[in-house]
């Protein structure tokens, strides 16, 4: 094969004999001298698909032509070392308090939307058990269509995971169901004052089950929380046992949710982890939701929904209602990866009140006095308890840094 040279005549006519010669200490073999394929700007020549370093140039050449050698490459080291360092750092790693933020918003404003079409479906048809499994199956649909077009690449999954996904999965089930039971029974924002009580779960979970010390200031920060949330349920105008009891079985199934989510997700990003979880989740609703509603939809539920609205009012309903719920999941899950588990539960906490007041705004719930106040104290209780958990966690870094 015919060697190609790709630069100057007279440099190649510098380079010295290329015929093997006997190994001396220091000395520099040819074949170490070969890197991979370069351009003929960054100062070196082209032979056989391989480029000479330019130091072996420089070595044989005249004083004159160096200079012609090391201009190209020197400029190809700087235009090279630019466009690295702004490949290397892209607008994520540039402004991760930026992009951290978009997620809080997307999962905020979508999980109003959810909660404000998900209670306008319960007003003509009340099938709390039906709607869950139409959330995780429009959820299930959108995952599979990600994974066929690559987008994310599907992770794979063996039984070691599955061990890990399984609890995690019925746990979301359970308390996906158990909301929505407490959704259709009550109003939006009472469920929402309820589920307020999440930190008090998470607190006695990391106590008596994980067997981790919670300090008596958080005990204690905890209590105007669970005051509050009595206020509110003892005048609240929607208020029923039902609803009541569902929501805080809720809080407890995601109190559960939450502490193996975040063992599982050691091994799987958020996005496959999620998609897992709605997998085996839409299996372990389904036999539930034939049980216990199966014979009522088929009698009369489809036939009253359908003369309500009509057929395609109700279908679009059911996908949209699903997809926002995928999605603003999907959103809460992603940010999980990004924050710290408790920055998470505050945020959790303030798009509680976000959905509290739109849904008193859309929906003109009428609130008492002390509902509103009872509301608010459990908030604020909330608040409390997470900044004082921040504080406490910050102080046990600082001591293991020192």
């Amino acid at each position: 094969m015919e060697s190609r040279v790709l630069s100057r005549a007279t440099a190649f006519a510098s380079v010295p004999s290329l015929r093997k010669s006997p190994r001396q200490p220091g000395a520099v073999s040819f074949v170490s001298a070969l890197r991979p394929i370069g351009t003929v700007s960054e100062g070196g020549n082209l032979i056989w698909g391989r480029q000479l370093r330019p130091a072996l140039l420089l070595e044989a050449s005249p004083p004159s032509s160096r200079k012609e050698i090391l201009k190209p490459c020197l400029a190809a080291a700087a235009e090279g070392g630019d466009s690295a360092g702004e490949a290397k750092v892209g607008f994520i790693q540039k402004y991760p308090a930026l992009v951290t933020g978009f997620f809080f918003f997307m999962w905020y404003f979508l999980n109003v939307i959810f909660n404000i079409l998900n209670k306008k479906i319960y007003n003509y048809f009340p099938y709390p058990y039906f709607v869950s499994v139409i959330h995780l199956g429009v959820g299930v649909i959108y995952c599979l269509i990600s994974w066929a077009v690559g987008l994310p690449k599907r992770a794979p999954m063996d039984s070691n995971q599955l061990k890990l996904l399984i609890p995690v999965a019925v746990c979301h089930a359970i308390g996906h169901v158990t909301s929505n039971v407490s959704f259709a029974a009550v109003a939006v924002s009472f469920t929402h004052t309820i589920k307020a009580l999440e930190p008090f779960f998470n607190a006695s979970a990391s106590q008596f089950v994980l067997g981790q010390s919670i300090p008596l200031s958080l005990w204690l920060s905890l209590l105007p929380v669970v005051l509050g949330v009595s206020m509110a349920s003892l005048t609240e105008l929607s208020f029923n046992w039902l609803g009541f009891i569902s929501a805080m079985i809720s809080n407890i199934s995601f109190t559960y949710r939450s502490i193996y989510s975040k063992k599982a997700m050691t091994d799987m990003d958020s996005t496959n982890l999620y998609a897992y979880i709605s997998i085996i989740a839409l299996f372990v609703c389904i036999p539930p939701a034939l049980i216990v509603e199966g014979p009522q939809l088929l009698k009369h539920g489809f036939a009253d929904a359908i003369a309500k609205v009509g057929l395609v009012k109700f279908v679009t309903d059911l996908f949209w209602v699903g997809l926002f719920y995928h999605l603003y999941n999907q959103l809460a899950t992603n940010t999980l990866e990004r924050v710290a588990p408790l920055t998470h539960a505050v945020g959790n906490v303030l798009k509680r009140v976000f959905v509290i007041g739109f849904s008193i705004v859309v929906f003109g719930n009428k609130i008492s006095t002390q509902t509103g106040i009872g509301t608010a104290i459990a908030i604020a209780g909330v608040a409390i308890y997470s900044y004082l958990k921040a504080k406490i966690e910050e102080d046990k870094r600082q001591a293991k840094a020192a």
